[in-house]
């Protein structure tokens, strides 16, 4: 195995601690026999260890030692890979080297762990070549990893050469694209040094825009800038406000789970990372992915400056925002920012009788979204026609006076009129009342 590693040229770059790295270690000092048996046995076990760790956060099952090949492939960062994100394979000399690596990959597939299990009598190897994985909910593991590991993993084990694996992988990374962009449709930050770590959100609710119901001028003018940021042309930044509980954070996140397989990721930042937001274009404009930068909830006090940060990056700064950047924010104002009666007037400071200064700058953040989408509440028979529509989706059997006799209730004593009072309600009947 460490002879078949040290040929890779593309994907050489595997980290001294990789699994994959370390086993081949093992399996040379073996052959050699320099290493006292038990050694070589706890060295393995941890290995199994944590290829079994990896396959429980992953979702692996079946063959797992041939899933986390797999996974090496789809996450690996190399020149290869970076031209082939979201376009596929292209001609040129790099493919050659890329079929000897899948060469060598497809040995590492079908690799015989039988003798080195013989001698040293131990089965552990063997097993997680051919493993059932304990049922576990799914948001222990990200469904999306799991599917396309296991899917693309039985692919490459029936492929009979590295012909077929060159194909297997190329349209993968078409589709795709490579590591955790690929894998993940939704990421949170987390700042490092001078950087950010993308953090993978792996319990997506899969919400779509027709869930929604009603707001069909809104979901069309959301559609329609999104679509038209996915095929290139240009497409605005966009503003949802409106009253509480009425979709417009569903109606962002139905967005990924309706055109992750177009490239659409969507990365949520929360206020106070704001000033991350130059390191986070940084790290995504030479990705071939289209992002929406998700702000939920956006509003600001009158001594917070945080906004200053987000209008420089919206438009206005020195470096300007990738083309395949946009910026989504929800908001329950209309101008994001609160204003005072002291904003309005510059006769206290000045004696100016000119609009305030204070309030042009702070609209101006509200004015670079460059569509700007308003939810209203629903009206009674909306929000009848809501929980009639939840009531059905959710198997709620209950005659339909009575249904509604009992939402108008719930709506009295939980703040009025709106689709999430409705969701709640009826999470409240599926739970016993």
């Amino acid at each position: 195995m460490y002879r078949v590693i040290s040929r890779l040229l593309l994907y050489s770059d595997l980290g001294e601690n990789e699994i994959l790295v370390c086993l081949a270690r093992i399996l040379r000092d073996w052959e050699k026999g320099e290493s006292d048996r038990e050694e070589l046995i706890g060295r393995i076990n941890a290995q199994v260890k944590r290829l079994l760790d990896l396959s429980t956060q992953c979702g692996f099952d079946e063959n797992l030692w041939q899933c986390y090949l797999t996974w090496l492939l789809m996450t690996n960062r190399n020149s290869f890979t970076q031209t082939c994100e979201r376009v596929g394979a292209s001609e040129g000399s790099v493919n050659a080297f890329a079929k000897s690596d899948f060469a060598l990959f497809r040995q590492l597939f079908h690799y015989d762990f039988d003798p080195i299990e013989a001698d040293l009598g131990i089965s552990c190897l063997s097993a997680v070549c051919d493993y059932r994985a304990i049922p576990k909910r799914e948001h222990l593991y990200n469904a999306d990893v799991s599917q396309q590991v296991r899917t693309l993993r039985k692919a490459l084990a029936a492929a009979g050469d590295e012909e077929e694996m060159f194909a297997l992988i190329t349209d993968y990374y078409r589709q795709y694209g490579y590591g955790t962009f690929a894998m993940n449709r939704a990421f949170r930050i987390r700042s490092a040094g001078d950087g950010v770590d993308f953090l993978p959100i792996s319990n997506i609710d899969r919400v779509v825009l027709d869930d929604l119901l009603g707001y069909e001028k809104q979901k069309a003018e959301l559609r329609r800038n999104t679509e038209t940021f996915l095929g290139g042309g240009a497409a605005n930044n966009v503003l949802l406000y409106g009253d509480a509980g009425t979709g417009k954070s569903t109606s962002v996140k139905a967005l990924i789970n309706e055109y992750y397989d177009r490239g659409l990721r969507m990365i949520e930042i929360y206020k106070h990372q704001f000033r991350d937001l130059s390191a986070v274009l940084a790290e995504i404009k030479n990705r071939n992915y289209r992002f929406i930068i998700f702000i939920d909830d956006l509003s600001f006090e009158e001594n917070e400056v945080e906004y200053k940060f987000l209008k420089a990056v919206i438009e206005g700064g020195v470096e300007t925002r990738p083309d395949n950047v946009l910026i989504y924010a929800t908001s329950n104002r209309r101008h994001l920012i609160r204003e005072t009666w002291n904003d309005r007037t510059d006769m206290e400071h000045h004696g100016d009788i000119h609009r305030s200064d204070t309030v042009e700058e702070k609209l101006s953040l509200a004015a670079r979204f460059g569509v700007s989408i308003n939810y209203n509440a629903p009206t009674p028979k909306e929000f009848r026609q809501i929980v009639l529509f939840l009531a059905q989706k959710h198997g709620i059997d209950m005659p339909e006076t009575e249904l509604l006799a009992k939402a108008n209730t719930w709506e009295v004593r939980h703040g009025g009129f709106s689709g999430r009072v409705a969701q709640q309600f009826i999470q409240y009947l599926q739970g016993g009342e």
